[in-house]
């Protein structure tokens, strides 16, 4: 195993001191060969810049092509590579300089980048092809207000650049009414290239019973020199013509960028093979990665990572939670992965299965700040760059200031040379606006303890949307802490919600990274049934064969043998009749469908399903590499005391004090210690907050458990 975290900026920070004009000493953290920063670009103070003709991996020292700035010691600084930050890590972890070819890999890759592209608005522009009398759809929405109570309701902003009124028409049987005009379609689409609208999504009524309208418009545009057409009976084959067109929208509107990025890593990998992970948590490869499938991707690692991380500690009724510097996605694992059918990102509404993750703006660089009235944590970012006030970059006070300002951060065990100082000058600022807003007697630790709850509170508060709005009891889940910030936070999240254990994997920090390596290559496949149960339940066992058939065969287009490959899960969509929202339940069901819908329903509502025929919305299916198996609960190791490496004072709530410090490397199956205390390694840092206990478990995990009659 190697390691190396990167900022996703593509940044390699450190420190560093001047040696002439020309030559500077960079102290980075990182093992290096030499040459590796030859061809960066060194950063510093003032945005002075300079390009790296040469380095050396023992001094540490660049040689610059042009004179650099007088830097004092310990100067922050960064190197920039013109490469993606997947790229510079795969670098770091073979010592292969930049310039030269990377070794033959298999690279896993989760990314935001569609996230970050949908909700900036930055994606190619759009044209979607829509049956006539439609072309306001997707403007029009389904009129729900996001905000109930607003006065002043912003209009939809549709992601496409126009919409095209196509004359053809689908009976609700799928059959024909009026046939495709071919003339028409190309006519207006030789308009939209024109204004150089390459993109286009295709979604026409009822085409999910018969995609023969759209797949023959979409073979008109793609003869014609459109660069992508996402077809919506292809992509989402569901009854509902508004997520199912929104669905192509945004695959076509995310194209491009995926298709930069991604062809980006690919040329760097050479002939290296590259996979990347979906909103359900699979893996798919990257010529037939569809763009609507990132923009769960990266928290769907984490989700993984944490289903294997408990497995390995025995555990199987878990609360993922993974804190990183921008947010936190939080999670339940239940035995099995659990999905939902749509997921809304950017206000845009996707048919596509998606793992059940609840985001929100709370990270290790959300900012604290007051808006004259109260103070407020996110939802902006630090971001990488400038980064938090202590990264020296000029950032604004952040979480993590916050948590190395109470002694929560072992600031000579952070990845990226921290600057304690900027932190206290950006929260003394914070401090001075509140205290002239009238409140003249408050402590900094007051006003940092209270930001820490509102931090604390608001991630909890998303926790309970995936588990006790769900019908979820927490008491006997175990959270699972991870990302760069989870461990901080853990003890005090655990207490609000009335959870009793936390789980702190090997590799917190990394976790997500490690979920790439436990996923597996799979695909789904779906079926809209829209019939009763009753009548339809003894032809179900031939349609999910059918659906194995076509999800088998996506997997096997993978290049993965036949024998390797397992069907998983089988679904039904369920409903009463008469109603629209559905509720999934796994087919076959011991107790029948009908039998094992009216206790799901009484689970999650609290009552009996009304008197009424139960209705089969749909089936779904999913197929993909075996799954490695999983591990049992460890033996337990011999219980000793924990020896600390040292201490620091730190801020209880109530009063400053030393807390013993440990160092994780060094703790053994069994080790164990009473809180307040800190453990750090290399990417992350655990707080075990007075009234906790921490046991190494067998698997190497830290097991924080509430201590009895306590919280």
């Amino acid at each position: 195993m190697h390691r190396a975290k990167v900022l996703s900026s593509g940044a390699v920070r450190g420190h560093g001191r001047s040696l002439a004009a020309d030559r500077v000493r960079f102290a980075s953290g990182f093992a290096v060969p030499g040459d590796f920063f030859r061809s960066g670009v060194l950063r510093g103070p003032g945005g002075a810049e300079a390009a790296i003709l040469g380095s050396e991996s023992v001094s540490g020292v660049l040689a610059l092509a042009g004179p650099f700035p007088e830097l004092a010691a310990e100067t922050p600084l960064e190197v920039v590579f013109a490469e993606e930050a997947a790229v510079l890590a795969a670098r770091l972890v073979t010592g292969t300089p930049a310039g030269r070819p990377l070794p033959e890999l298999a690279m896993r890759l989760a990314t935001t980048r569609g996230t970050n592209a949908l909700l900036e608005r930055r994606g190619a522009p759009v044209a979607l092809f829509i049956t006539a009398g439609f072309g306001d759809l997707l403007a029009i929405g389904n009129q729900q207000r996001p905000d109930l109570f607003a006065l002043a309701v912003e209009p939809r902003r549709p992601l496409y650049r126009t919409a095209i009124e196509v004359d053809e028409r689908l009976a609700a049987d799928g059959s024909v009414l009026r046939p495709l005009s071919a003339a028409a379609l190309e006519a207006a689409a030789r308009r939209c290239l024109e204004e150089g609208v390459d993109c286009a999504a295709v979604a026409f009524l009822h085409g999910y019973r018969n995609p023969v309208h759209e797949r023959a418009a979409a073979a008109v545009l793609a003869d014609l020199g459109f660069r992508h057409v996402s077809v919506s009976a292809d992509l989402a084959p569901r009854i509902q013509i508004l997520p199912r067109a929104e669905t192509a929208v945004v695959n076509a509107y995310l194209s491009r960028a995926l298709e930069s990025y991604l062809g980006g890593v690919q040329r760097a990998l050479g002939r290296g093979t590259l996979h990347v992970m979906t909103s359900s948590g699979g893996l798919v490869g990257a010529a037939r990665y569809p763009p609507k499938e990132s923009l769960l991707s990266g928290p769907a690692g984490g989700v993984v990572g944490a289903a294997s991380a408990g497995a390995a500690s025995g555990e199987s009724r878990l609360v993922g939670f993974d804190m990183g510097g921008t947010s936190t996605d939080v999670s339940r694992f239940g035995g099995r992965l659990d999905y939902r059918r749509t997921t809304s990102v950017g206000g845009a509404r996707l048919a596509t299965p998606s793992l059940a993750i609840e985001t929100v703006a709370a990270g290790g660089g959300s900012v604290c700040w007051f808006d004259g009235t109260q103070v407020r944590v996110g939802p902006e970012s630090a971001g990488a760059a400038p980064g938090p006030a202590c990264y020296g970059g000029g950032g604004p006070l952040t979480l993590t200031d916050v948590n190395l300002l109470l002694g929560r951060v072992v600031a000579g065990r952070f990845v990226i040379p921290l600057h304690p100082a900027a932190a206290e000058r950006a929260a003394d600022e914070l401090l001075a606006a509140v205290r002239r807003a009238g409140d003249e007697a408050l402590s900094r630790e007051s006003l940092l303890t209270g930001l820490l709850a509102i931090a604390n509170e608001r991630m909890a508060e998303a926790i309970r949307r995936i588990s006790t709005r769900r019908g979820y009891g927490l008491g006997d889940h175990v959270l699972v802490a991870f990302g760069g910030a989870g461990g901080q936070h853990a003890c005090a999240l655990a207490a609000l919600l009335g959870m009793r254990s936390v789980l702190v994997p090997v590799d917190a920090g990394i976790l997500s990274a490690l979920g790439l390596r436990a996923a597996r290559l799979e695909r789904f496949a779906e079926r809209s049934v829209l019939a009763p149960l009753e009548e339809v339940e003894p032809r179900l066992g031939g349609w999910f064969e059918s659906l194995a058939a076509e999800a088998v065969g996506l997997v096997e287009a993978e290049g993965v043998e036949r024998p390797a490959i397992e069907v998983g899960r089988r679904s039904a969509e369920l409903r009463v009749a008469g109603q629209e929202a559905t509720l999934t339940v796994d087919w076959p069901a011991a107790e029948g469908l009908a039998a094992a819908f009216a206790a799901r329903y009484r689970s999650l509502y609290g009552y009996d399903p009304p008197p009424a025929a139960v209705e089969v919305e749909s089936l779904r299916l999913v197929a993909g590499t075996a799954a490695e198996p999983l591990p049992g609960r460890p033996p337990a190791a011999a219980a000793r005391a924990a020896e600390p490496a040292g201490s620091q004072p730190a801020w209880s709530g109530k009063e400053w004090s030393d807390w013993p410090v440990y160092e994780r490397g060094a703790l053994a199956a069994g080790d164990g210690f009473a809180g307040p205390g800190l453990v750090v390694e290399e990417y992350s840092v655990t707080v075990v907050d007075a009234g906790w206990t921490c046991r190494v478990d067998g698997a190497g995990a830290l097991a924080l458990a509430a201590a009895k009659g306590g919280r």
